[in-house]
Parts: C-alpha cells; sequence; structure tokens
C-alpha cells in the first residue's frame, strides 16, 4: 500500500505525460457518430467536475485521520480527471459537436453525490464509476477506427487503474477501522450501490456498449468481475495491492 506522499509524486509525474498526438485528423465516420456520440458527450460533461464537494470531503477526513498529503493527492486524481474530460471536450470541438451542459444521468449523480459529505461514501462511489469507466473508454476505442480518439481512450485507459487502486486502498484503512457488525452492514450498502450504479450505467450507455462489442452479459460479467477483485477483497485482514485491477 502507497502512501499519500507516494501517491502525490505519482499523480505529479503522470500528469506530465503527453500521449496523445493532437496533430491528427479525427476521421469519425457517421455510423460510428451515431453510436457513440451521445455517450461521448454525456461522459465528457462528467469528467468535467471541479471536484470541490471531494475536495471538502478529503479535508474533513485528512484533518481527522492526519494525513497532511492526502489532500494534495485527491486534487491531483481530479486534476487527472479533468484532463480527461478537456481531452475528449477537444475531440468534439474538432469533429464539429457540442459539448453538452446538462444530462440526466449525470445530473442525477452530481445531486445523489451532494448529499454527502463523507470520505467512504465518495470512495465507494468513485470506485464504482471508475469501474465502470474503463469498459466504457475500451468499447469506446473498440466501436471507432479513429486514430485519434483511439489515443485519448488508451490515455485515459492507463490512467484508470491507479485511479482504482488508489481509491480502493483508501476504503480498505476506512473498512477496517469498522467492527465486524459494521463492517458487514457496510458491505451489504457497497454492494447495493456499486450493481445499481453499473445498472444505471449499462442503461444510459448501452448503445455504445454495444457497438464497442459487449452487450448486457458481457458488461455485467466484466463489472462483477471488477467487484470481486476490489471490493469483495476489503474483508481480508492482510493489505492487497491492486496493480493490475
Amino acid at each position: 500500500m502507497q502512501t499519500s506522499k507516494n501517491w502525490v509524486q505519482y499523480f505529479t509525474q503522470n500528469l506530465q505525460q503527453h500521449r496523445i498526438d493532437w496533430n491528427i485528423v479525427p476521421n469519425l465516420t457517421s455510423n460510428e457518430r451515431q453510436n457513440i456520440l451521445k455517450s461521448l458527450q454525456a461522459w465528457q460533461l462528467g469528467e468535467t467536475s471541479d471536484g470541490s464537494n471531494l475536495i471538502k470531503a478529503a479535508t474533513k477526513y485528512a484533518s481527522k485521520s492526519n494525513d497532511e498529503n492526502y489532500v494534495e493527492a485527491i486534487k491531483l486524481f481530479i486534476k487527472e480527471e479533468q484532463k480527461h474530460g478537456e481531452n475528449l471536450g477537444r475531440y468534439l470541438d474538432l469533429i464539429g459537436e457540442k459539448r453538452i451542459k446538462k444530462n440526466w444521468g449525470d445530473s442525477l449523480f452530481r445531486k445523489f453525490r451532494g448529499l454527502h459529505t463523507d470520505m467512504e461514501f465518495w470512495t465507494i462511489a468513485v470506485i464504482t464509476v471508475e469501474s465502470a469507466a474503463q469498459i466504457f473508454y475500451q468499447c469506446l476505442k473498440d466501436a471507432t477506427n479513429c486514430k485519434l480518439l483511439r489515443q485519448i481512450c488508451t490515455d485515459i485507459l492507463i490512467d484508470e487503474a491507479p485511479h482504482i487502486s488508489f481509491q480502493i486502498e483508501r476504503l480498505h484503512v476506512i473498512f477496517n477501522q469498522k467492527n465486524r457488525l459494521m463492517k458487514y452492514l457496510t458491505y451489504k450498502y457497497y454492494y447495493v450501490f456499486y450493481f445499481s450504479t453499473a445498472l444505471v450505467v449499462w442503461h444510459a450507455h448501452q448503445k455504445l456498449f454495444k457497438a464497442g462489442g459487449v452487450d448486457f452479459g458481457r458488461y455485467w460479467k466484466k463489472m462483477s468481475l471488477k467487484f470481486e477483485k476490489t471490493i469483495e477483497k476489503l474483508s481480508k485482514k492482510k493489505s492487497t495491492t491492486y496493480a493490475n485491477i
């Protein structure tokens, strides 16, 4: 398990990486555009949050846990997510499509997140969304032959696995401070939240998933496997490394 200081160093270095060649001219076909555009616009919006509520939760948590580097790590994590949003937005600009300002799924998730100020909820929420994002971006990549968009997806996918590792390590700490009864009840809550959110994501983006070769059965299997590799391991006493999620 890495310290918050280690994560600050990682995010700082990773943000300096430039993996996208913006000189490539986008060549999205009309069929590809029809299959992916709405989901691309919606996910781009979701990646643009300023993260203010998450920073507030992290600040409160860091103060209680005496972890002075945690807030900075969270801010850098948010900066990476915003980089994803800006890259997707830049791509939308290049293909002559709008960056939308409102989407029902994004609005619902933001409203739900706004009701919670504790770090535990934010952490499980991020793990859930990032898990779905890994499937989403792989499907987006597989649904197009546009070299530029595929590079953007690859860049995001490279970032996503460490994002989940970062969050699951923190959730591991929070979870293991609970007594046996609270662990049982909390795990049940994690399970319901994770798979309920997975259903909402499928409903909102099933056209994109199918265009990327993933039907509901495969999507559910992938989300279940990610749950097993992350959240199910929380009950184990020994620390676990999540580098290859």
